[in-house]
């Protein structure tokens, strides 16, 4: 097979990413992880035992973490991280065959393909947040996108249901693909029954079993106001650039080039030229999604979390790459369409790309912190600390010091946090229905008609306490950062 080779290279492109920072994941990725872990080894979605929760982002991503954990314990024991590395290189090799078959109907070169791949792959955001969903959000875009441009709409169906599932606010793409493409949209209601029947037995269940549509984590971080004093997500991206210019630069780079490719392609669209190209309409919906997802969350006051500029950024890019192979592959057959301009374009790309390896490598290898970071310790340190709390507890309960992830992963053990502790989330939900419109509070009342509001809050024994400088004392930790520095985490009795 023809370039049969492409999904190979790209799998191996993420087994490399994943053996460059495994050993470095952060805290968010660990609460993910955890979910796999208990889904795997407990048959319960909760972040920790006994403790059902619905704070974890990506259903979907959780359901394949936790059927890869299961399936490490032919050795006996769970082993979540490995199950990671697996997803990674499967995540990767499906994204090389997504770009194959847009190989195969845009006649691209396949150094384009590579190109595209590269890009996402080697983004120091994205790697920064290995263990969330950021690799599986770019995989099954690009699918939605292959099969709008082959016109299958059950296919597409399919993949629009495993994108939701993925993240639900990829709903943005999903919409925007599916009216951008004549052949999706004139056969709507197959596409979109399709996606219904394969999604609704999550939601169901989410609804019905964990007492929400939707995961609290939305819920959470809209109430984490002042967590990043004046930035937003609109502005986020200023606030990195402000002390890691080139990681910025060579993340967001192609994402902008990206913007100004897809305003310039829709004013020569509108002014009715290059009518001889292929059906562009589901490549321009992925960059025109991503614009479209930036803007609803810009509104959305949550924080600038740099995993949630992956999802923008990627696709843009992608966008950016798969428009300049498209021009370069019709300038090679039509004298008249001069190459320089989508080879330029491919360059920028090149150097984005590689400039983006160059900051994973400047990082060391492998990582022991990723390049952006913001917890408390590092991921060995919290989990030297997790497996001695979870000794020292002896089946207590423990209310966790505000970074959860890592800990309740290697712990074991009752940690109390807003996401592993949903009688925390209750008097969130019930404050966001008091402060909201009539419409608003209609909708969350009717997405959280099965959840317990009233519930009590549960009660720990213990309190952890993080603080700055060495631990002294009984029952403390010392532990390091690089965002951070030195610092400990206490144990304490609850008053």
């Amino acid at each position: 097979m023809r370039y049969g080779w492409l999904p190979w290279a790209a799998a191996l492109l993420g087994l490399l990413s994943f053996l460059l920072v495994h050993g470095s994941l952060t805290d968010d990725g660990y609460i993910t992880l955890a979910y796999a872990k208990n889904l795997a080894v407990h048959g319960e979605w909760a972040l920790v035992p006994g403790s059902i929760a619905n704070s974890a982002t990506s259903p979907l991503d959780v359901l394949l973490l936790g059927l890869l954990t299961f399936a490490t314990r032919i050795t006996g024991a769970a082993h979540p991280v490995v199950a990671l590395g697996l997803l990674t290189v499967l995540s990767s090799g499906v994204l090389g065959w997504a770009w194959l078959r847009l190989i195969r109907r845009f006649r691209l070169a396949p150094w384009v393909a590579l190109l595209g791949v590269l890009l996402v792959v080697a983004n120091p955001f994205l790697l920064s947040a290995t263990g969330l969903e950021v690799l599986l959000v770019p995989a099954v875009l690009l699918w939605l996108v292959v099969f709008a441009v082959e016109g299958r709409p059950v296919l597409f169906g399919v993949a629009a249901a495993l994108t939701v599932l993925t993240r639900l606010d990829l709903i943005v793409f999903v919409l925007v693909i599916t009216f951008a493409t004549a052949a999706i949209r004139r056969r709507f209601w197959r596409a979109s029954g399709t996606a219904v029947l394969v999604s609704a037995p999550w939601f169901l269940f989410s609804w019905f079993g964990l007492g929400s549509f939707i995961p609290d984590t939305l819920m959470i971080k809209q109430d984490q106001d002042g967590l990043f004093g004046a930035w937003g997500y609109f502005s986020g991206p200023m606030m990195y650039f402000l002390y890691q210019p080139v990681t910025v630069i060579f993340t967001f780079a192609a994402a902008l080039a990206g913007v100004v490719f897809l305003a310039a392609w829709l004013g020569i669209r509108f002014a009715r030229r290059w009518e001889g190209f292929p059906a562009l309409a589901p490549v321009v919906g992925l960059g025109a999604g991503g614009v479209l997802y930036y803007v609803v969350y810009s509104t959305l006051g949550v924080g600038p979390y740099h995993w949630y500029y992956v999802t923008p950024v990627v696709s843009i890019a992608t966008f950016a790459v798969l428009m300049a192979g498209i021009w370069l592959a019709e300038a090679n057959e039509r004298p008249e369409l001069r190459r320089g301009a989508p080879l330029a374009a491919l360059g920028l790309g090149a150097v984005v790309a590689f400039g983006g390896v160059g900051v994973d490598l400047a990082q060391g290898v492998p990582w022991r912190s990723p390049v952006i970071f913001g917890n408390w310790a590092n991921s060995a340190d919290y989990a030297r600390v997790g497996q001695e709390l979870g000794a020292r507890l002896q089946g207590k309960a423990v209310a966790g010091p505000g970074e959860i992830g890592t800990l309740a992963f290697y712990c074991d053990c009752q940690i109390l946090d807003v996401f592993s502790d949903r009688s925390q989330v209750a008097p969130i939900v019930q404050r966001r229905i008091s402060e909201a419109s009539a419409v608003g509070a209609f909708a969350l009342r009717a997405n959280y008609h099965w959840f317990d509001r009233p519930q009590q809050k549960r009660k720990p024994e213990y309190r952890l306490l993080y603080g700055k400088g060495p631990a002294s004392g009984p029952d403390s930790w010392t532990v390091t950062s690089a965002a951070k520095g030195v610092g400990h985490f206490t144990l304490v009795p609850e008053g």
